[in-house]
């Protein structure tokens, strides 16, 4: 008896996930030294403030160890900024070292009179950006200056939990939710990409 059975076109195929072909994988960029170097050199900086010191030795050491860490262990490509801004820039480091010597009183002030604070607060902080380099930058403006320390960050949802020093009314909680989300925006217009500048300006 002969096959009847109607010979397969290759088009009506359908493959299994096990004889699908596998894409082609994305090669790999290399990232060039120039382009290492900011953090190469923020990690040495982090070293020497680690010691408190700025000989020779340190400064060898700093630059070994950051050599290793950056070559030994995996680091996620993280894009920095699209855009920069110089004028909003310096404006916001303006706001920023302002903020820094406000607070710095307000605090050494509630440490003489600590009677005073009532309670302190954690507050959610909903960010706009979805950038890693804007939510990292905005968490440690808000951690360097004094009475504010970012606890968490959610990095899929954007939101900082953020210990206020002094929050003892729901205004104040208000105050310092508005001053995070006021950073934030400071950041955007200086350094963030245009479209997320244009959601929340």
């Amino acid at each position: 008896m002969s096959d009847t059975t109607p010979p397969v076109d290759d088009r009506d195929r359908v493959l299994t996930p096990a004889s699908a072909p596998e894409p082609p994988a994305e090669p790999r960029r290399r990232i060039t030294f120039l382009q290492l170097s900011p953090l190469l050199i923020a990690l040495v900086i982090f070293w020497m403030l680690l010691w408190g010191s700025t000989t020779p030795l340190t400064i060898l050491t700093g630059i070994v160890l950051a050599v290793l860490v950056t070559r030994v262990l995996y680091l996620p490509r993280v894009v920095l900024a699209p855009r920069v801004n110089p004028w909003w820039f310096i404006m916001f480091l303006a706001v920023f070292f302002g903020q820094l010597v406000t607070a710095s009183f307000q605090v050494a002030f509630q440490a003489v009179f600590a009677r005073r604070i009532q309670k302190n607060a954690v507050i959610t902080a909903q960010l706009h950006t979805r950038s890693d380099f804007i939510l990292t930058s905005t968490a440690i403006a808000i951690s360097l200056v004094p009475g504010s320390v970012v606890l968490e960050i959610d990095r899929e949802h954007a939101i900082l939990y953020v210990h206020v020093l002094g929050a003892d009314s729901p205004e104040k909680i208000d105050r310092a939710r508005a001053t995070i989300i006021e950073t934030e925006r400071r950041l955007l217009r200086a350094l963030g990409s245009r479209d997320e500048w244009e959601a929340v300006r």
